[in-house]
């Protein structure tokens, strides 16, 4: 499977990626987990030693890898520049690999007035379709909010995108901003998991705003997730066991969904 997760920042969505993850790794599948959230904080959520994923550059800042592969100088705006680099070598030479899950930290697009199209913006896509498109393994992306960035070729391939949300009129709006754009762009399927939910209002004001039929998971409130945050640990093992139910309930629901 290759699948998106996305949702406005504070609801939990790297929390999401990261047991989903460890969850189908330990299923015995191999699983490529990718960071292209802004806050870059997949591999403190997966558990990975400090050291280690402190060590990571972002792709994104990889400025010689960037130049050699788009043809362009280092640091010199290029008017010309390769528009399909190689890049299927790369999972392989920059990911890190702990407890059965590998991690590859791509980083942000370039946006707005900085420039959309640039020798960095042209190698991530590529990647970025490498990933879904090309690789065998399960790929779990940890996204930000906007996809427009990906291409309607690369969204297309996506199994499914998850918009992980909060019961909050913000991260409620924005679940439906997500929703259009993806399926304006080609997201074959967008779904939903619920988080933080206390409460039978919690999970009434979520369904009252959100399509039940496109809900595949609740996850309650959980005080191990909040200080696994705050304390930078893995989110796996400081989970209840209720959390790691309902994630592995959310795997089967998404493995049973239609496409």
């Amino acid at each position: 499977m290759k699948i998106g997760i996305s949702g406005k920042g504070g609801v939990g969505k790297t929390s999401v990626a990261s047991l989903l993850a460890q969850v189908i790794a330990r299923n015995g599948n191999t699983v490529l987990a990718v960071d292209a959230d802004p806050a870059l904080n997949l591999g403190m959520s997966l558990g990975f030693p400090k050291e280690v994923y402190e060590s990571i550059t972002p792709i994104a800042e990889m400025k010689d890898l960037i130049s050699e592969r788009t043809e362009t100088q280092p640091g010199i705006p290029a008017a010309f520049f390769k528009i399909n680099p190689t890049v299927h070598d790369i999972p392989e030479k920059y990911w890190a690999e702990h407890k059965g899950v590998r991690l590859l930290v791509v980083g942000t697009f370039l946006v707005g007035g900085e420039g959309c199209a640039c020798p960095e913006n042209t190698l991530l896509k590529n990647l970025m379709r490498h990933l879904i498109v090309d690789r065998k393994e399960t790929v779990i992306l940890d996204m930000e909010a906007g996809l427009e960035h990906l291409g309607r070729g690369t969204t297309a391939s996506m199994d499914a995108l998850i918009v992980v949300v909060e019961p909050g009129q913000r991260s409620l709006a924005l679940a439906h901003k997500i929703d259009g754009l993806a399926s304006d762009i080609g997201v074959k399927k967008v779904l939903f998991v619920a988080n933080k939910i206390r409460d039978k209002e919690d999970r009434k004001t979520i369904l009252e705003s959100l399509p039940e039929e496109r809900m595949i998971g609740f996850i309650g409130y959980d005080e191990g997730l909040r200080d696994a945050d705050i304390s930078g640990t893995s989110v796996y093992d400081a989970a209840s066991p209720a959390s790691i139910q309902e994630i592995k309930q959310i795997k089967q629901n998404l493995e049973a969904t239609p496409s």
